[in-house]
């Protein structure tokens, strides 16, 4: 763990979680659903690697960088046609696939267990914890389900739960209305410079975490505190005197 920043937290009241290469590995599952779309639509299937770096600022963007990349184009030069019939299958497959290959990275359980059992100790104010993704919030919530995270979240809000995606700091600012935090109480936690760009404009803090999708761009706009594991969290968020009397 390294500290850029430090953080209050004997004052925080809530925590922001992203969900793709924070909570989540869903690379597999994200790559297969992109790569069948672009079957769908007649075009040359993409690797990888090179498809989990479109992800972080909403699937529709991530498509139409799929389809600008496998026709050799610029984005901008995508038809709203195209674009619209292979997302709609990328929706459609996905919500189908979406717990195919993805999982939990090592830790994420223990540690939202151990923030959330935080809660118990008397004079520590009440803390709120929720996730705000780019990703369409149907299948978001969905995999929160799946994969046992979702009782540990007040909210699990999406792309589409807001007129405007991350790093615009809406639906952060959203969750610290419905909790009654403000921004030196927030702190947001993801893995790109989508998630540290959101914090910032929120006013809040950030937690970046090294072993998402995002660590080529992470350090662009450095976060307060850089994790390398989800075990981490708890020292990164979690007052020192708690820590010791658990």
């Amino acid at each position: 763990m390294r500290v850029l920043r430090p953080i209050p937290v004997e004052k925080l009241k809530l925590l922001v979680f992203d969900l793709d290469g924070t909570l989540i590995d869903s690379a597999q599952d994200l790559c297969n659903s992109v790569n069948e779309a672009l079957d769908h639509v007649g075009l040359e299937r993409l690797q990888d690697d090179v498809i989990a770096s479109y992800v972080g600022n909403g699937a529709p963007l991530m498509m139409r960088r799929a389809l600008a990349a496998s026709r050799k184009v610029a984005p901008e030069q995508i038809g709203e046609t195209e674009q619209a019939k292979a997302y709609q299958f990328f929706l459609d497959y996905y919500r189908a696939h979406k717990l195919d290959f993805t999982y939990a990275y090592a830790g994420v359980l223990e540690a939202l267990k151990a923030l959330h059992d935080l809660h118990d100790f008397p004079g520590k104010p009440a803390r709120a914890m929720a996730v705000l993704t780019n990703k369409p919030v149907r299948p978001a919530r969905g995999i929160c389900e799946g994969l046992g995270l979702a009782p540990y979240f007040l909210h699990i809000y999406g792309g589409d739960s807001f007129p405007v995606k991350k790093p615009d700091p809406l639906g952060l600012r959203s969750l610290m209305e419905e909790t009654g935090a403000r921004p030196e109480e927030t702190v947001m936690i993801g893995d790109s410079r989508v998630d540290v760009e959101t914090a910032r404009n929120a006013g809040v803090w950030s937690v970046g975490c090294a072993f998402g999708f995002g660590p080529q761009n992470l350090m662009e706009m450095p976060p307060d505190v850089v994790v390398d594991t989800a075990a981490e969290w708890t020292l990164a968020l979690a007052p020192d005197r708690l820590l010791q009397g658990k």
